[in-house]
């Protein structure tokens, strides 16, 4: 994922929560961009070149992928918010580093917030790029939250561990299929995929 840190520092914490309406009118005059986690603001850091490379690879790959299979999808490069069922009483938007999600369903975005609701579909592919930061929300809160969701498939890209993580929906839970070195990558949604774990942390 986007590597995270509180944009609260140096604030108190009586500093009110924001619900999602808040969070998507929210300006603070700057160009940072952040994700919502329970109620709070979470300031979305400048990730390391490797960290973008592979991001835009995949986000190419998917869109050839999706030409080639000639399926009514898009695939969108942290550019869409995915509100999430915490079970919390304050909001949760995320933001995958990738998204695929129908065509159409972006095409209702362009005179709005770019973000899936919990009243929507939810997007069919989402991935995120671990780094030191972000390590547990990747595998544990996010991994939780898009299984929640139902999104068909989550992947997490780990140059530290140099795997990725398939998380197939199926069953009614996410089933973990990992990849390593030379492995290609299997996916339910593109089948006609053929990246190699080496392939993607190359970017």
């Amino acid at each position: 994922m986007t590597m995270t840190t509180s944009s609260m520092q140096g604030k108190s914490n009586a500093t009110p929560k924001l619900t999602l309406e808040d969070f998507l009118n929210y300006h603070d005059g700057t160009d940072n961009r952040y994700e919502l986690v329970d109620g709070e603001l979470k300031l979305m850091a400048i990730g390391t070149g490797k960290h973008g490379s592979i991001i835009e690879f995949l986000n190419d790959e998917f869109r050839i992928a999706i030409r080639n299979a000639q399926q009514p999808w898009t695939s969108k490069n942290s550019a869409v918010g995915v509100q999430s069922p915490r079970g919390r009483r304050w909001d949760t938007c995320r933001i995958p580093d990738v998204t695929v999600l129908p065509l159409e369903q972006w095409k209702m975005m362009a005179d709005r917030q770019a973000v899936i609701t919990l009243d929507q579909p939810p997007p069919l592919l989402v991935v995120e790029v671990v780094s030191e930061s972000t390590k547990s929300e990747d595998y544990r809160s996010k991994h939780a939250e898009y299984c929640v969701l139902e999104i068909a498939e989550y992947w997490i890209v780990d140059p530290i561990a140099q795997q990725v993580t398939v998380c197939v929906f199926e069953d009614g839970g996410y089933t973990d299929y990992v990849f390593a070195g030379d492995a290609v990558i299997v996916s339910a949604l593109l089948p006609a995929l053929q990246l190699t774990v080496a392939q993607v942390l190359a970017g």
